[in-house]
């Protein structure tokens, strides 16, 4: 007994210190990181994250894709904020808001934003910029609140058509994706998650590939892919995300967005078109794009522009395009609202 005791107690050991170091270090990233934005009660224990920058009339809204948070729109926001009022947060389960407790879906998470920007008093009209998943959040935002939005800019915006229920080939992904967080939360609690993306992020990445190599070629497939997409963000933003990557609580959002990626799909596969507002859509170069019928089902006012020298991430690999984009739809709201006046 007096043995079993001893063995418990030095297995307990590394444990507590992991514990105790993830607890400091998200500490520690909180007062560092957090600081630069402020926290909105959006009502029943839930606080949402805001960067707001620049000055303006209208005011450009940015949604990441499914599990980003604003860090993703750093360097375009801040370029933007030369000419508009600009707006970014991060959703429930993500970044520095609290725990989700609704489902991932884009009709309940544009209800939270608005409520959002209700409790900050930032008034409309409003400019959508979303990418991926965020753009189906931008469209469902616009059809429940078409009197507050001037436009709306869709970067590579997430195709229904290409997941489960409509193609469940894609199930199998969202399953692992789901197992794969699960497995994570415990990993973050006890500090491994801090150690490996530090390593990746902030040294030089020798910790971060010998963890990866435990998961063998997907491990390091993974590590590949991370490294390729973070590397495009600005190098003074990776400390931000490591500290973002290092909380369980990015696991569990990460893990109720993908869950939820079916209902998200049914919800908008029937989602009547905007009507009225201006879109402009952007397509990477290296993907099809989309045909007259999809952009119909968008809106009735949806233009189409390839960003030839993209993939996935165009804001990421031709941000001029996007920082053009947004100024054009910026210009156009100007133009409107003197109109209006006179």
């Amino acid at each position: 007994m007096h043995h079993l005791l001893l063995a418990l107690a030095v297995a307990a050991v590394p444990a507590l210190a992991g514990f105790l170091y993830q607890w400091l270090g998200s500490h520690y990233d909180r007062l560092r990181f957090g600081r630069a934005g402020r926290w909105i009660d959006i009502g029943k224990g839930r606080r949402h994250y805001l960067l707001e920058k620049g000055s303006g009339e209208a005011t450009v809204l940015f949604e990441s894709g499914i599990a980003a948070t604003n860090l993703n729109w750093c360097h375009i926001q801040e370029r933007v904020s030369r000419f508009a009022s600009t707006a970014s947060y991060d959703r429930g389960g993500l970044g520095w808001s609290s725990p989700c407790q609704s489902a991932r879906t884009p009709g309940n998470i544009a209800v939270e934003l608005h409520e959002l920007l209700s409790g900050a008093e930032i008034k409309p009209p409003y400019i959508l910029v979303g990418h991926s998943f965020g753009g189906l959040v931008m469209r469902r935002f616009a059809q429940l609140y078409p009197d507050e939005v001037t436009s709306i800019v869709l970067v590579d915006p997430m195709r229904c058509e290409e997941w489960p229920p409509l193609n469940p080939t894609k199930q199998a992904m969202i399953d692992q994706v789901s197992k794969l967080s699960a497995y994570a939360i415990p990993i973050a609690h006890f500090g491994l998650a801090r150690l490996a993306v530090t390593s990746l992020l902030c040294r030089s990445g020798r910790m971060a590939e010998k963890l990866a190599g435990i998961g063998g070629d997907r491990g390091m497939h993974v590590l590949g892919r991370i490294r390729g997409e973070v590397g495009k963000m600005p190098q003074e933003v990776w400390p931000m995300v490591a500290a973002h990557w290092s909380r369980p609580g990015y696991y569990a959002g990460m893990r109720s967005h993908v869950e939820a990626v079916p209902d998200s799909v049914r919800e908008m596969q029937n989602a009547e078109p905007i009507r009225g507002i201006p879109v402009l859509l952007l397509t990477p170069g290296n993907s099809s794009p989309l045909s007259e019928d999809c952009l119909r089902q968008i809106g009735d006012n949806v233009q189409q522009v390839i960003a030839p020298a993209s993939a996935h991430w165009i804001h990421l690999d031709e941000p001029q395009l996007v920082i053009d984009s947004i100024r054009g739809m910026t210009m156009s709201a100007v133009r409107e609202a003197l109109v209006a006046v006179s």
